[in-house]
Order: C-alpha cells, then sequence, then structure tokens
C-alpha cells in the first residue's frame, strides 16, 4: 500500500509538470480544453510539488528502512524525480527549450529572398535600413536580438 501511494506521488508531481510541457509546444495544434489544463497544471505545480514531495519524502523513510537495495534504489529515484519536479515547477523551461531568442540572425539581400508570396513577415525599419523577419521563424523563437543602424533592436511576436 506505501509503495502503491509514493509511487502515485511522485506521477503526480511528475505530471503536474510535463503535461503542461507536452501540450504547449509550438507548431503544434492545441485544444483550448488543452491549453486550458497545461495552464492550470502550470499554476498550481508549484504547490502541487510541495505537497506532494513532503508526502513522498515521509513515505520514503519508512520505506527506505523496511526495504532491500532495489527498494532502496527505486525509493531513491522516486525522491529525485519529486525532487526534479519540485524545480522545474518553479523554472520557466519553456524559454528555453521551446522559446529560444534568435541572438545572431542571418541576412540576404530582399532580391535574393525565397519566400512562398503568401508568406508573412515582420518588418522594421528605421531611416533608410529595414529588417525582415519571417513570421514561421518568429512564431517559433518569439524574439530576435538584432542591430539596425547601430540602434540594438528586440523584435518581437
Amino acid at each position: 500500500m506505501k509503495r502503491a501511494l509514493f509511487a502515485l506521488l511522485v506521477m503526480a508531481s511528475l505530471a503536474v509538470v510535463l503535461i503542461p510541457g507536452y501540450v504547449i509546444r509550438p507548431f503544434r495544434f492545441q485544444s483550448p480544453e488543452a491549453l486550458r489544463l497545461a495552464l492550470l497544471l502550470r499554476t498550481w505545480a508549484p504547490l502541487v510539488t510541495v505537497g506532494t514531495g513532503l508526502a513522498a519524502l515521509i513515505l520514503a523513510f519508512g520505506l527506505f528502512r523496511g526495504g532491500r537495495w532495489p527498494q532502496k534504489t527505486l525509493v531513491t529515484l522516486g525522491i529525485l524525480l519529486v525532487a526534479g519536479s519540485a524545480a522545474l515547477a518553479r523554472y520557466n523551461y519553456f524559454e528555453r527549450v521551446f522559446f529560444r531568442p534568435i541572438t545572431t540572425p542571418q541576412f540576404e539581400r530582399a532580391a535574393e529572398v525565397k519566400l512562398d508570396p503568401d508568406e508573412m513577415v515582420l518588418a522594421v525599419g528605421s531611416g533608410p535600413q529595414a529588417r525582415a523577419y519571417p513570421i514561421r521563424a518568429m512564431a517559433y523563437h518569439h524574439l530576435v536580438n538584432d542591430t539596425l543602424g547601430g540602434v540594438p533592436l528586440v523584435a518581437t511576436y
């Protein structure tokens, strides 16, 4: 009974952190219901991981004392997973994994660019200079750090 409850706590701790990461991915359909669930889990993840972590830690002491090395190894792994979940619940891993800024953009002359006629771009101009960032790339990265006419800029979408 204690082992099953411990396993359930570990899975719950992982679920509140990993489900939002699975649902909120670029270039993938996100239904309103799935997105609502993901955002709800993301909001409650810090509190849930503390609760599941404390309960799992209490159970781990009993399981660790009475078990042999395979059980002790699994309990240790479970505690590490719960601790990792608690850390990820407080870290915006979406920024690091899914939405990394473009820090060194590569450019081509407008006459040499091969874009579909329907391709949308985000255009920025300053005096005689201009840049165009394809929305397809911006939708993934969301940020471009660039310099235009010697002035640093951040384009976002």
